[in-house]
């Protein structure tokens, strides 16, 4: 049997290249799985875990935030192996393919089974599937475009972070439900389904696709070229300077969900009432991002770019200071909680069940702040992420030499690791010995605030000094 021809360069056309639906919808899907866990993760550690003997083997919240954003930095740890698996050997599409289905046992695992062995297991094959495509998934995407439909490469980016957030609404309305109805097997379960769903799709548009094939040595040669080091070394720079962001955003998934169990997250609509979950909120995010892309990208921009010229890092380093207003906005929440959070804590260490009843009645009539505060922090935040996140992506891919897409795209993932990491280090760090912490309550949250305010106001002259230089694969020559 003849082994299959694909195309090996972009088409000479003006329009939309046909495999990005294929693209796209492979991102939503895979989205959904990846973050439908991660949405649960918290809560699950906290509330669910089970051990082999059926007894509860629960983490505290500071050991579930440690391990949330330690599982989140080996996810953003492995694109650089992938990118290097994908750009030397076997290309992006063989990569992809092959790590989807590690992928899919990841969530296997994580579903079926119980206690920290299967938590340990599961979410380490989930961090090499879903790390080690993920730079693969973001350059397959620019290698689709060549020099006559590169115009639309800004757009396409745009609406390939929508799918992204598109299955991210979803999945984190749905599982957090799953979880409380059907238990954590179907919590998990239904994620690894999608993800099974993802690779089949991606399969499926294979002949679609355009497969840039693996640059073997010449990928050696060139990541250390002296215009390959050029580029990684002007970028990593500002990728130390992005990971702060991360250590700051990716905290929806931790601080912010312990914290909002503590709020008032009630709704009554059209005569209906009822209360969000925790881990619900978190849905906000995409759901926001599908409204703010068009916006950024059709209203906002334009304005802004009427006033002053608005390069990709102009609008990184503005994307950092809108973050830094959004932590300050959930601390100030967890200045309002403290109060009834110190009340009850004496309470309960003294036994006094008169107090614990007062609380519980004040907590009843709405007196803590309500859900809609930190919604409000969403949406300060998503500005941030359309700013930082979306530009850093599309930048990281025009300043690439063509044949390092994969692996400067792993280097920019790597800020995600880095992130994580620091968020998981602070949190074990603060602890003390008698279950207390340094940074308690509000001034944790201001910590991170202040941390994000210097990392803007340093990003300043690091991004003037920049010299942008743009890369695009050729197109094939027309027949």
């Amino acid at each position: 049997m003849s082994k299959p021809t694909y195309l090996t360069a972009p088409q000479p056309i003006s329009t939309l290249p046909p495999g990005i639906p294929y693209i796209v919808g492979n991102e939503a899907a895979e989205r959904f799985s990846f973050y439908g866990m991660k949405a649960i993760l918290t809560v699950y550690m906290t509330k669910f875990l089970i051990g082999w003997n059926g007894q509860p083997a629960t983490l505290s919240p500071e050991d579930a935030k440690s391990a949330v954003h330690l599982f989140v930095a080996t996810a953003y740890f492995f694109p650089l192996l992938g990118a290097i698996v994908s750009d030397w050997f076997f290309g992006k599409y063989r990569t992809i393919l092959w790590l989807s289905i590690v992928y899919c046992i990841g969530h296997l695992l994580l579903a079926v089974v119980p206690g920290r062995e299967g938590l340990v297991l599961g979410l380490t094959l989930i961090a090499i599937g879903a790390g080690g495509i993920k730079p693969c998934v973001s350059a397959h995407v620019g290698d689709q475009f060549g020099a006559q439909n590169q115009h639309l490469l800004s757009r396409v980016f745009g609406w390939f972070y929508f799918s992204i957030n598109f299955g991210a609404f979803f999945s984190t309305l749905l599982t957090p439900l799953l979880l409380e109805w059907y238990g954590p097997h179907a919590a998990f379960g239904v994620p690894g389904v999608l993800m099974g769903i993802a690779t089949i799709v991606f399969w499926i548009g294979r002949n679609k696709f355009v497969h840039i094939p693996a640059g073997g040595s010449e990928f050696i040669r060139e990541s250390f070229s002296g215009e390959g080091l050029r580029a990684v070394f002007q970028l990593v720079p500002l990728y130390l300077f992005i990971s702060v962001f991360w250590a700051l955003y990716d905290q929806t998934a931790s601080a912010w969900v312990l914290q909002a169990e503590n709020m008032d997250r009630r709704w009554a609509f059209g005569g209906q009432s009822g209360e969000w979950h925790a881990s619900q909120i978190q849905a906000v995010n995409p759901i926001l991002v599908l409204a703010l892309i068009p916006l950024f990208s059709y209203v906002i921009y334009p304005a802004m770019n009427r006033v002053v010229k608005l390069t990709p890092l102009k609008k990184i380093g503005l994307g950092f200071f809108v973050t830094a207003f959004a932590f300050g906005i959930s601390g100030w929440i967890e200045t309002q909680l403290q109060p009834f959070d110190a009340l009850a804590a004496n309470a309960a260490a003294e036994r006094n069940i008169k107090v614990v009843e007062v609380v519980a009645e004040q907590v009843a009539a709405g007196l803590r702040p309500h859900i809609g505060w930190q919604v409000l922090a969403y949406l300060v935040l998503t500005c941030a992420e359309v700013m930082v996140s979306i530009t850093a992506l599309e930048f990281s891919y025009t300043q690439a030499p063509n044949r390092m897409k994969s692996l400067i795209m792993s280097l920019y993932l790597l800020s995600v690791t880095l992130g994580n990491l620091l968020t998981s280090g602070v949190n074990q760090l603060i602890q003390n010995g008698d279950g207390t912490t340094w940074l308690p309550g509000a001034s944790y949250y201001w910590f991170f605030t202040v941390l994000q305010l210097v990392t803007a106001v340093l990003f300043i002259g690091v991004a003037a000094a920049f010299r942008e230089k743009s890369y695009i694969q050729e197109s094939a020559p027309a027949e």
